[in-house]
């Protein structure tokens, strides 16, 4: 059932010819940003005069009126231009729908103001026990009014983004605050160090005395108690991004193989392209690519399904956390797999520092684990053969799962 107050109303070819020239210039730099770690500003930019970051704002207010399906197959191709990106935009989908499914003059102002071309990172994350205990960032009242102070790491997208969804203690509840990125007080850091997705804006976001107002508590901040959508729908645009590397890594292999005339003295054929192993491999590629295609998009109807029903069935949302945490094993395994099988279509030239393809691998691995798996099998066996509930976000103050 369509959600009786934004109906899907996006045709997917429009989208698909509207993005995918930007796509394409995309993945054209994507090796010269990796070799050069330089942030993707002006990609970015272009998304976004592009209305990309409106695709699930209902067309009444401004936006394209995609479905999640057709989002998450814009955001495989996305991926496969450049998984930073898909990922970068992470928090900025979650924000949207956090709005689509609030109902209330607030939510479809922001939707409106999201329509006009802003992005929202995030800054969830703390060092220690921060996300999962407390937070020691905190919202605290002053004589001069509500103040904001603390450091988060791993704040995603936010370099690239006009708002920063900052998530707080306030007199021992979760809030989750919304500030300018150009807000005095913040500051931001490219320090990501990590060996892969390393143009995502992943750093550190500083507030020193930020001054926040009542109407910028937008909401409970990540860890509240209880079932929720979000905890799919973040997880499924990672996955989004690894069937993009997929892709990629399967484009990538043919682009080196087809015009190659140098094999191996005991290669079956004189070419690489009419070589029996060689082409094996790439017929693997292709079908990773495709499982892990298939398998985003299977969640993705899932999610379409739930949201529209308005996100609060208990047995829906259940049964949504399971199909991710399915599809996670299935994307994991196929990517990761074909993103090293990529280099046995070629000897050691392949995998010379120019042409950037460890970045599949790497892009993969740290995608990956972002939600090990050894934890989502445990979670999903057991609550397959025990019924104990599944573990969407940790409830602030204990370890042990949220439950409606």
């Amino acid at each position: 059932m369509t959600h009786p107050k934004f109906p899907h109303t996006a045709d997917d070819q429009t989208l698909k010819a509207r993005f995918r020239p930007v796509f394409t210039r995309i993945a054209e730099g994507a090796v010269q940003r990796e070799i050069h770690r330089t942030l993707a500003y002006e990609e970015i930019n272009a998304l976004r005069d592009l209305g990309f970051g409106t695709l699930r704002v209902p067309v009444e207010l401004g936006g394209l009126g995609a479905s999640v399906h057709q989002l998450f197959e814009l955001l495989i191709e996305l991926g496969a231009a450049d998984s930073n990106l898909s990922q970068a935009l992470r928090p900025h989908w979650a924000f949207v729908e956090d709005q689509r499914l609030s109902d209330s003059e607030s939510s479809r102002n922001w939707l409106r103001i999201v329509a006009g071309g802003k992005l929202v990172g995030n800054a969830v994350t703390e060092a220690g026990h921060g996300a999962v205990e407390r937070y020691q960032t905190a919202l605290t009242n002053t004589p001069d009014g509500l103040r904001l102070n603390g450091t988060k790491f791993y704040s995603t997208g936010s370099l690239y983004a006009d708002y920063i969804a900052i998530h707080a203690d306030r007199d021992g509840k979760r809030v989750t605050v919304l500030v300018d990125a150009d807000a005095p007080g913040i500051s931001q850091s490219d320090d990501w160090d990590g060996f892969g997705q390393r143009l995502t804006a992943s750093g550190t976001v500083n507030s020193v005395d930020v001054a926040v107002s009542e109407d910028r508590i937008i909401g409970p901040g990540y860890g509240t108690a209880g079932r929720t959508w979000s905890t799919a729908y973040l997880q499924l645009i990672l996955l989004a991004s690894l069937a993009g590397i997929a892709r990629r890594a399967e484009q990538d292999a043919i682009t080196w193989v087809r015009p190659r005339t140098r094999t191996f003295s005991h290669a079956p054929a004189d070419l690489p392209r009419e070589d029996p192993l060689v082409q094996a491999t790439i017929g693997q590629l292709s079908a990773a690519a495709f499982g892990a295609r298939a398998a985003v998009l299977a969640v993705a109807d899932a999610l379409d399904a739930l949201l529209d029903a308005g996100a609060t069935d208990p047995e829906q949302l259940d049964e949504v956390e399971r199909s991710i945490a399915k599809a996670q094993s299935v994307v994991i395994g196929l990517v990761l797999d074909a993103t090293t099988r990529l280099f046995e279509v070629g000897g050691a030239s392949i995998a010379s520092g120019q042409y950037a393809l460890d970045r599949h691998w790497r892009n993969a691995r740290t995608l990956a684990s972002h939600n090990p798996l050894s934890y989502k099998h445990r979670s999903l066996g057991d609550n397959l053969l025990n019924g104990t509930p599944l573990p969407y976000q940790w409830s602030a103050g204990v370890r042990k799962r949220a439950q409606a």
